[in-house]
């Protein structure tokens, strides 16, 4: 093959790379969940308080998590706009579009993490604010970036709806795997709308009713991780479609 062919091949992209990122991303994702689980004592602010000073190490490096995760999805979102472009490129735009409003607003809300540990170490406070004013500032604090979070989980939501939807369109990967991206973006859909309109059924759909979309997605990232996709089909899509990844 001459170089002028050679450029003229469209470059598959990495699939593999965008597997491993989004497991990054999840792995962060729980870190950095279960870090709060442990610490953050829901409606406690002084235990809360309590934990978190025993714990700062542990608290600050779900904080770091959190950062590994946002950057490693804007890559996720990169990839998958360029893998899925043979489908639809409107399509893959939107779900792009949805991954990064996701991180964006996981990115801004992340101030609400790091604000907790400002306010518990006191420093620059208004002097008329007791130790049990910053004590509940700092759980009011933690208890809005678990709203943010959510709001957050809304595009996500809508971001693996969009990708099962175009994962079904591909010629290059098995179908199933767009059947529990659809399943994993209708799953959080249901959970953020019970959380918001029925708390108390929202709290007993949690977490149990995530699980098998926690599991979808991990089974799909795994799968693409591990196996990428069938470069010869995408190259055959693409040409078909008239979009071709830069070399």
């Amino acid at each position: 093959m001459t170089d002028l062919q050679r450029d003229r091949v469209p470059q598959v992209p990495s699939a593999r790379l965008a597997g491993l990122l989004y497991l990054i991303v999840m792995a962060g994702s729980a870190f950095q969940f279960l870090v709060r689980a442990t610490l953050v004592v829901r409606g406690d602010a002084s235990a809360t308080a309590a934990n978190i000073a025993a714990s700062e190490h542990l608290y600050r490096l779900g904080g770091v998590a959190e950062l590994v995760a946002l950057a490693s999805s804007i890559g996720v979102a990169a990839i998958f706009y360029e893998l899925l472009k043979p489908i639809s490129k409107s399509g893959a735009l939107l779900a792009a579009f949805f991954n990064l409003a996701s991180t964006a607003i996981r990115g801004a809300v992340a101030l609400s993490y790091y604000a907790v540990l400002l306010l518990l170490r006191g420093g620059d406070m208004p002097g008329t604010l007791v130790q049990e004013d910053l004590q509940a500032l700092a759980l009011l604090s933690a208890r809005l970036y678990g709203l943010g979070f959510d709001i957050s989980l809304f595009f996500f939501a809508c971001n693996s709806a969009v990708l099962g939807y175009l994962f079904l369109g591909a010629q290059f990967v098995p179908r199933l795997l767009g059947v529990l991206l659809v399943i994993t973006g209708l799953s959080y859909l249901v959970q953020i709308f019970a959380n918001f309109l029925l708390p108390s059924f929202g709290a007993s759909l949690f977490p149990a009713f995530l699980l098998p979309a926690a599991s979808a997605l991990l089974l799909v990232n795994v799968w693409l991780a591990l196996f990428g996709v069938n470069a010869a089909k995408w190259r055959a899509q693409a040409d078909a479609s008239g979009h071709r990844s830069s070399p």
